[in-house]
């Protein structure tokens, strides 16, 4: 593991570090925050999966976590969204929601996806072990959450390892890729065409399934031009009632899909968190 940055904040270290993926088979750049911590200590873990043409960079910068982590004693780590480089296959169209920085939190099975495309290995083995190593990491005690694409990612997560994840939320999430156009395409083109194989990668086909978790917190904004297109919240809200789910579902009035509405409501997520990881 290389160390690219590490600064001063909130009386903890942020750092930015890269290091070569066997998953991926690319360098691979994630950050981590430390809370500051007696000598020995270790610490409750936080993993936020960002969404759509983000890295690692983006809640780093704009996220606002880094107080209330470490107020609550808090590591907060943040992977990026898609292997990347000279060799990574992208979409040929040049489009947004596929190839670089749209990586699904899938591993890939589809031609010319599947030599890189494996983020859901990554984010779920192979990073994982790497923290607990270098890090002082509470392996025990871990949280996960992100935005949009990446809070789909947390969702699927938390409902296929609930004995790893403690607590689970969302911003803005993909509920239902299944059955939207994101969704649709990213799927179809990393796992093929047979929709049977996407359900363990949609939050709301897992809880038909019978995936269960305690509670789930998600937020949304009400001026988010993807609610109703590619969120749908109103369809994990169902899943959630009819499996008796304890679903808190936050349409906030104003906010949008950007890290202004991230940021604003970070610290409630992250107490959410604490509560059920100290």
């Amino acid at each position: 593991m290389e160390t690219i940055s590490t600064i001063r904040s909130h009386g903890g270290v942020q750092g930015v570090y890269c290091h070569a993926s066997s998953s991926t088979g690319t360098d691979m750049t994630f950050s981590v925050f430390v809370p500051p911590h007696a000598v020995g200590a270790v610490l409750p873990v936080v993993w936020y999966l960002s969404g759509l043409t983000c890295t690692h960079a983006n809640v780093t910068d704009k996220g606002e976590y880094r107080r209330t982590c470490a107020e609550l004693g808090l590591i907060f780590v943040a992977p990026d969204t898609s292997p990347r480089g000279d060799s990574v296959p992208d979409d040929p169209a040049g489009a947004y929601d596929l190839g670089l920085g749209a990586g699904f939190y899938v591993d890939a099975t589809h031609a010319p996806w599947a030599s890189h495309y494996r983020m859901w290995r990554y984010v779920m083995d192979e990073l994982p072990g790497l923290i607990a190593r270098a890090f002082p990491a509470d392996m025990k005690r871990q949280g996960i959450t992100g935005h949009s694409m990446g809070g789909h990612g947390a969702l699927t997560a938390g409902l296929r390892y609930p004995e790893r994840f403690r607590s689970v939320s969302a911003f803005a999430p993909i509920a239902a890729p299944s059955q939207v156009p994101w969704g649709e395409k990213a799927l179809g083109a990393y796992l093929g065409a047979d929709r049977a194989a996407w359900r363990g990668h949609d939050a709301v086909a897992l809880i038909e399934d019978g995936a269960r978790v305690p509670a789930l917190l998600v937020d949304v904004g009400d001026a988010d031009p993807f609610l109703d297109s590619q969120l749908r919240p109103e369809l994990l809200q169902d899943a959630c009632a009819a499996a008796a789910i304890d679903l808190t579902l936050r349409i906030q009035p104003g906010y949008d899909h950007s890290y202004h509405f991230v940021s604003t409501f970070m610290a409630d997520h992250l107490r959410w968190h604490a509560e059920r990881l100290q």
